[in-house]
């Protein structure tokens, strides 16, 4: 099973809340986390963009790296570890976010990626004045689907000269060509995320609805993507995400938990909500749908949260869903978090165990 990192770039990682680790991103960070994860046999790590932030007490996402940029700084100092940034499709145009990926391409040596999303916050848009308008929620995979073919034909021939709704390219070239086929990869939930992601993508994230340490919560997800793949004549890989709180007993990650809990940023919360619902066409099962039922909840995702023998345990349960190709992770504190797997969890993995010697 491959195991990646979902890197902190914004602040506070992922838990929406004010008891939780409180930390400002910073390319130091990082570095120490993607090093640590490189050493530790981890076989990716990836970095969100986000352009606006929660708010509330806790400032969340308010604080932010840019994605692009930090994987490059980060390509130049790892050897062995996959990388992969993420473009929020409506802030650049295709070529050139295919120009920027064959440069990491090359500072990396062919091990870099790239994550495409279609925007769900308004805010992070309108603030610039790049919001589309409501109708971008009907037909963002539309567009995303241009977006995709312009950047895999420049990657595989140096030209493009699609001629699309959203997108016009008059004899749009590229060189050098990069080393391989830059992966896509996406985080469809919806049924039109995914028909996208089994057309284009190399990796899907098949997201839970949130369970508390059932390994199978994610299999749904895994089970419509590979049916999707099938039926498209792909060979999507899946990938869970998944969130680690684990300590030397079960009721000592427990403790964490609730004491994360306690200090959820209600504020903050509510304020997602509130964008997620500006979103009329979502379905239920897509981002926005998950956000929008999130209920005072700080993390709204996948979460294992236990000793370092049960956290193993639930993740080489989660190795057995068929078509599930790995798990990125995130931590409550990503140092401790990457070391703490490193040395106490994925050694005890029965999924893990080649790479858990050779690490």
């Amino acid at each position: 099973m491959e195991i990646g990192v979902f890197i902190p770039i914004g602040n506070n990682g992922w838990l929406i809340s004010t008891t939780s680790p409180q930390y400002t991103p910073s390319f130091d960070l990082n570095k120490e986390i993607v090093l640590r994860a490189e050493k530790y046999g981890f076989d990716f790590a990836l970095s969100m963009i986000k352009l606006r932030g929660f708010g509330g007490p806790s400032r969340f996402w308010d604080d932010n790296l840019e994605s692009f940029t930090l994987m490059a700084g980060l390509a130049s100092i790892t050897s062995r570890i996959e990388l992969m940034a993420t473009v929020a499709v409506l802030t650049l145009p295709p070529a050139l976010c295919a120009r920027m990926a064959m440069t990491i391409d090359s500072i990396s040596h062919g091990r870099f990626g790239v994550n495409l999303v279609t925007g769900w916050q308004k805010a992070e848009y309108d603030q610039m004045g790049l919001w589309p308008g409501e109708e971008h929620y009907k037909y963002r995979y539309d567009l995303l689907t241009e977006y995709a073919t312009v950047m895999q034909e420049l990657w595989a021939t140096g030209r493009s000269d699609l001629k699309g709704k959203y997108y016009t390219m008059n004899d749009c070239r590229l060189g050098p060509l990069p080393s391989r086929q830059i992966p896509l990869i996406c985080a469809g939930t919806s049924d039109s995320g995914i028909a996208f992601a089994s057309k284009f993508c190399a990796y899907n994230f098949c997201s839970g609805v949130g369970q508390v340490n059932d390994p199978r919560d994610c299999a749904d997800a895994v089970t419509r993507l590979k049916a999707q793949s099938a039926a498209a004549g792909t060979d999507t890989k899946a990938l869970a995400l998944t969130m680690i709180i684990a300590d030397e007993t079960d009721a000592a990650a427990m403790a964490k938990w609730e004491h994360y809990l306690a200090g959820a940023d209600h504020e903050a919360i509510e304020w997602s909500r509130a964008q997620a619902s500006g979103d009329k066409f979502a379905a239920d099962n897509s981002t926005a749908g998950r956000i929008r039922r999130r209920t005072g909840v700080p993390f709204g995702g996948s979460r294992l949260i236990g000793s370092y023998a049960t956290v193993a345990r639930l993740l080489d349960e989660m190795a057995e869903i068929e078509g599930l190709a790995g798990v990125m992770l995130t931590f409550d504190d990503f140092v401790i978090g990457v070391e703490q797997f490193g040395q106490r969890i994925q050694p005890l993995m029965r999924s893990r165990a080649k790479l858990a010697a050779a690490a």
